[in-house]
């Protein structure tokens, strides 16, 4: 069997499972290193070089996770939850479902702004969420539906609108490894190319507003206790508030650090007085430990790709599948977003599968008789189509940050499946689709 689809099999199959993606993780790529043909020194050594790759991210977790633990401390959260309940207390049912849609709107904004107006990607969503979670429990919302919403806004705007994180992956990346394999995409609208199977996303997004529209019941007093809904607030305590959020955001925007950009919002809340000097260890230790798990869960996945890109077998996988193939058009886009999910669905980045996939898939197409539109379509779907639904995914493993504060949000029941099944296959779909009419 090749380890590619090995080790994402076993690794989805463990975390299905209920077994912690981590060590899911481990265990996929132990067993793929072993298939192909790397040995338990070779595997455990591509792991541990990958490592690193992941450190970042993980650290810029933990500090995001201090710096939304003191947002709580500033009693944001109680101030937001009390303006929504208020808003809730003056409106009849009809009007509290209008809430629930206003609330679902401003994810849904925020989540796109965050790749391309206000490009600071899942930054956001340990901030922004946690404290609205009170008012999202009072209301019932189906914590899988906001997933889905934040998880749409993270990838459709890289996928189709060249700005921002868009500008990095459709013109960087997609495009210029397009041009590196061979064909000329002097002509090509990348837009274009992309609007199909981006089309495919928002179908996915309309059905899961129809999937969880349903009320479903979380335990208030979790995320009453994980909040700290009763701690007083002031005008000062909530300006400080502000000061602090605009100064990660701005630092963030400066110098492209998330983790500069958390430490000194941190800083302000400390130098403010609103946590105490005392108290900041405490807090600090908290918040690093409130993310913790998606910060491992991002180290393991960058040993898990690491372990992948050296069995070399992602080749030899797109080998197998041109095989199967022939002269059929039909056969060949379906079998390439296929590997395209199942590596993006290891890898867990879309940015990184793109380089891998291009060099093979390219002269695929090409060999075909695809035209050039159709090609960058095929690279970039094949690319996406895995970043829902993946494990290792910050598009998945953001929304459950947010969404799991207080314990009752399950990352791969909660987040990945829902957004594997309303996002990966009408991709699948769409994407077949575009690449047949283009």
């Amino acid at each position: 069997m090749n380890a590619v689809i090995a080790a994402v099999g076993i690794m989805l199959i463990l975390s299905l499972c209920r077994v912690h993606v981590v060590v899911a993780l481990i265990v996929g790529a132990l067993a793929g290193g072993l298939l192909g043909g790397l040995g338990v020194q070779g595997s455990l050594a591509a792991f541990n070089k990958g490592l690193g790759g992941g450190a970042t991210v993980a650290l810029s977790y933990a500090l995001l996770g201090a710096f939304a633990v003191a947002i709580a401390k500033s009693g944001l959260a109680h101030a937001l939850a009390d303006r929504a309940l208020a808003m809730v207390g003056r409106q009849d049912v009809r009007g509290g479902g209008s809430l629930k849609w206003l609330l679902i709107a401003l994810l849904l904004v925020v989540a796109v702004s965050s790749q391309n107006i206000l490009p600071i990607h899942i930054a956001f969503i340990p901030l922004l969420v946690p404290p609205l979670l009170y008012v999202v429990t009072r209301l019932q919302i189906d914590r899988r539906l906001i997933a889905c919403v934040i998880t749409f806004g993270l990838i459709t705007p890289y996928m189709f609108l060249p700005v921002g994180f868009g500008n990095i992956f459709l013109n960087e990346i997609l495009l210029a490894n397009v041009v590196r394999s061979g064909v000329d995409v002097s002509g090509v609208n990348v837009s274009e190319a992309m609007l199909i199977p981006a089309l495919g996303m928002v179908t996915g997004l309309l059905i899961a507003l129809v999937s969880y529209r349903g009320k479903r019941s979380y335990d208030l007093a979790r995320i009453e206790r994980t909040e700290r809904v009763d701690i007083p607030y002031s005008r000062r305590s909530l300006l400080v508030a502000a000061l602090a959020v605009a100064t990660a955001f701005g630092v963030q925007l400066w110098l492209d650090s998330m983790i500069i950009g958390a430490l000194l919002g941190f800083v302000v809340f400390s130098a403010s007085g609103i946590v105490r000097w005392k108290e900041a260890d405490d807090l600090f230790t908290e918040g690093m430990k409130m993310m913790a798990m998606i910060g491992f869960i991002m180290i393991a996945a960058s040993g898990f790709a690491e372990v992948m890109r050296e069995t070399g077998e992602v080749k030899g996988l797109v080998d197998a599948s041109a095989a199967w193939i022939g002269d059929s058009k039909g056969l060949a886009v379906l079998m390439m977003l296929l590997v395209g999910l199942l590596v993006t669905m290891g890898i867990g980045s879309s940015f990184s599968t793109v380089p891998i996939i291009a060099a093979i898939f390219v002269p695929l197409c090409v060999q075909l008789g695809f035209s050039p539109l159709a090609t960058v379509c095929i690279v970039g779907t094949a690319g996406a189509i895995g970043d829902a639904g993946s494990p290792a995914s910050d598009s998945t493993l953001g929304p459950t940050s947010g969404l799991n504060v207080d314990g009752q949000h399950n990352h791969i029941w909660d987040t990945v499946v829902p957004t594997f099944l309303h996002y990966n296959l009408p991709l699948l779909v769409f994407g077949w689709v575009a690449a047949m009419l283009l």
